[in-house]
């Protein structure tokens, strides 16, 4: 089979699209005819190299995934030859005390396909039969490809742990991006004032679309002092910061008294000044969250698969140009999801 691999870390002239061993699946794996993939920026981390994280070289990246089952191990039992399937891409244990207690996300064996180990970015891809949900008929590959991950983080993050109401106001940083694009709909849906923020009027454009009741262009103004001027000073209830460093002490300052920082990624760095002062005067709570539960992936995946939210997506690519997509995701060009497809699929 054909799949994109690297064979070191590096920038991204270390991507090929070339052979690659067939995957022979195990006992409680499926294997997957892929139809279409979707990168996130999880992928350029993978890429460039994570510390602690020792990866089988060459490595197939690729969280996001899918596609029809060609085959099933003697174990399976959820799915058979022809089903229409997607990736969900966190693997737990099952068996520590997290698990058992219905909080696989926090699982202390947790890993991430695509991350930690062998991705689905390839023509073939063997998967547990536990990482994967059913995907209805009428469902577009693209749609179905690129969903998965965005959507049940932006889920569990707002809702799970943040505990969103529809009296409330929210702030989603980077709604241009996949979870951020992914919060702005949850959001809205919940019946939250939605503020959201990108770096140009296209983009802005876009975050309206998706139910951003007010935008504000970051690299025009300062977020933080547009969120007083428009709360009367009062500030938002919630802010959504998967940007990190860049954004975390404008972050703060953006919150209401009592108010909550949830997040689920540092894309700009992981090691902030914080203001320490204002949290606890203030009484701010933050609250990290990481994916999501087997259960929290049907409830909004059925939310994706009848239409209620709708993963966008900037640029479809054939997986032998994954370095383009890869550029894309850095440059942040365009607004939503980058998807790749199988060269034979095009």
């Amino acid at each position: 089979m054909k799949a994109v691999q690297f064979s070191e870390h590096g920038d991204r002239d270390v991507i090929e699209y070339g052979d690659f061993p067939d995957p022979d699946p195990g006992r409680d794996e499926v294997l997957v005819d892929v139809k279409a993939g979707a990168l996130n920026h999880l992928d350029i981390w993978t890429r460039k190299g994570l510390p602690g994280i020792d990866l089988e070289m060459p490595h197939v990246p690729g969280s996001d995934a899918a596609g029809v089952v060609r085959e099933v191990g003697e174990g399976v039992t959820r799915f058979g030859e022809g089903d229409r399937v997607a990736v969900s891409a966190g693997v737990s244990c099952g068996e520590c005390e997290f698990c058992r207690h219905g909080e696989q996300s926090q699982c202390v064996r947790f890993s991430i396909i695509g991350e930690h180990q062998r991705g689905v970015h390839s023509e073939l891809a063997a998967v547990p039969a536990d990482n994967l949900v059913p995907v209805p008929d009428h469902v577009d590959w693209e749609v179905a490809g690129s969903a998965s991950l965005v959507f049940q983080t932006a889920w569990r993050m707002l809702l799970s742990q943040g505990e969103l109401g529809p009296s409330e106001s929210v702030l989603v940083l980077g709604a241009s991006g996949g979870v951020g694009h992914a919060a702005v709909q949850i959001a809205d849906h919940v019946g939250a004032e939605v503020y959201a923020t990108a770096s140009s009027e296209e983009k802005l454009g876009y975050a309206e679309d998706c139910g951003a009741d007010h935008v504000i262009d970051y690299e025009a103004d300062d977020f933080a002092d547009e969120i007083r001027e428009h709360t009367g000073r009062r500030g938002v209830d919630m802010v959504v910061d998967h940007v990190g460093a860049a954004t975390w002490h404008d972050s703060l300052k953006s919150l209401a008294k009592g108010g909550r920082i949830v997040t689920c990624g540092a894309t700009t760095g992981g090691r902030p000044e914080t203001d320490i002062n204002r949290i606890f005067w203030n009484q701010l709570k933050v609250i990290g969250s990481t994916m999501a539960t087997p259960g929290e992936v049907d409830d909004v995946l059925e939310l994706v698969w009848d239409g209620t939210f709708e993963p966008r997506v900037r640029g479809t690519l054939p997986m032998s140009e994954a370095a383009r997509a890869h550029e894309m995701i850095e440059d942040r060009e365009g607004f939503g999801k980058v998807v790749v497809r199988p060269d034979s699929e095009l």
